[in-house]
């Protein structure tokens, strides 16, 4: 579990490192007048890539017969791949460089992604799945932090970030992939490869489809609230230093996330319940975000901060648990885990297409961070849906 973690915390810190400084950083260099629609337009078209390599991969390595095992090639060959991408960002003179730079990295980490979230229902008895989704809900939030540090106080310039996040990311695969054994799938047991299994039908499987609309609607309204942090430190708060600021907020966020993600996992297992926990979380957020829609002053922001990281934290911890108890079959849990993890993906997709209109017709930020709100709620409403976990 600890290599799982360690492993979970070098892909989180190379997506959300570029996610959070890099990128936006990259495209204002790039056009400093449509920062926002460059922006925009990576991310976006990015998180494509990052839909079909996720249960496309997912789906490969339940079939995948090798003798080093049916997750190990998939993760260690994410990371290889999504390091060439970090390195093609590293060095993007252009736009079009940028997309496909970015393009390369959401491939290979999302498909790293499908195959080391597989390792929990193929590892962990459902009894502690809250607890250990509690540490891969640490992972992504210390990922974030700690690639906020690298590339703002340990590294300096956008080549020196990237291939710190390239580095990071190829060293915690290997050490996860070398020192942990991988169960090997006989032939005689491999089932036949068919992309029309992606398909989950929400007739047959409605609690997975209800599962995957909250997750789908919980993660919107995170991006909603995170991916334009930078550009709103400094265009509406005004802070001096909005590079400093987001780091400050990445703190408070990571240390209630730590907090949240434990307490309630752990008590989520004690009782075996998961959809209060989750209900509360999403409540949470939201009233973390509605707090910046009232006020949008650096002092809110602090406020926000970490009551956005409880909620997250313990709503990672929890629906990690839920989602691997609603999964159809166990043959196929990595291709199902990758068609959850597009509700991971996709947001990325549509929210920064959506961003823009949003901005521009519904108030500017307080219209924003009033959609995720309504995000997040609806996912609490999605999940009370789910009959078969309690």
């Amino acid at each position: 579990m600890t290599l799982l973690f360690l492993a979970n915390l070098g892909l989180w810190l190379a997506i959300y490192a570029p996610i959070q400084v890099l990128l936006p950083q990259q495209a204002e260099l790039l056009d400093a007048t449509a920062k926002e629609a460059v922006f925009g337009l990576v991310m976006g078209v990015g998180a494509l890539a990052a839909l079909v390599a996720n249960p496309l991969i997912g789906l490969s390595s339940d079939r995948t017969t090798s003798r080093f095992g049916r997750r190990h090639p998939w993760t260690l060959a994410g990371a290889l791949l999504g390091a060439v991408g970090l390195v093609v960002l590293a060095f993007a003179g252009s736009v079009t460089t940028l997309v496909v730079g970015w393009c390369l990295v959401q491939a290979g980490l999302n498909g790293m992604l499908a195959s080391l979230t597989s390792a929990v229902p193929d590892r962990v008895p459902v009894r502690q799945r809250a607890k250990v989704g509690g540490l891969v809900g640490i992972s992504q939030m210390l990922g974030t932090v700690l690639g906020a540090v690298v590339v703002t106080l340990l590294v300096t310039g956008l080549t020196a970030g990237y291939l710190a996040c390239a580095l990071v990311v190829v060293l915690g695969a290997l050490a996860f992939v070398l020192t942990t054994p991988d169960t090997r799938l006989p032939k005689t047991a491999r089932p036949a490869l068919r992309v029309r299994e992606l398909w989950v039908p929400p007739r047959k499987h409605p609690d997975f489809a209800w599962a995957w609309c909250a997750h789908f609607m919980i993660n919107l309204g995170n991006a909603f609230g995170t991916l334009y942090l930078l550009y709103f430190l400094g265009d509406v708060v005004h802070h001096p230093s909005p590079e400093d600021g987001l780091l400050v907020l990445m703190l408070l966020y990571g240390a209630a996330l730590t907090a949240g993600a434990v307490w309630i996992g752990a008590h989520s297992d004690r009782t075996g319940r998961r959809r209060p926990y989750v209900l509360l979380s999403a409540a949470v957020m939201a009233v973390a975000a509605l707090l910046l829609v009232a006020w949008p002053t650096w002092t809110a922001a602090l406020v926000a901060a970490p009551l956005l990281g409880v909620g997250f934290g313990g709503y990672w911890a929890v629906a990690l648990a839920l989602l691997t108890q609603v999964l159809p079959a166990a043959s196929d849990r990595a291709k199902d885990l990758g068609v959850l993890n597009i509700a991971n993906s996709l947001p990325q997709v549509v929210a920064p297409f959506v961003t823009t209109g949003i901005l521009a017709s519904l108030g500017g930020y307080r219209g924003l961070f009033a959609t995720s709100a309504v995000a997040t709620l609806c996912a609490a409403a999605c999940i009370t849906r789910v009959r078969s976990v309690p």
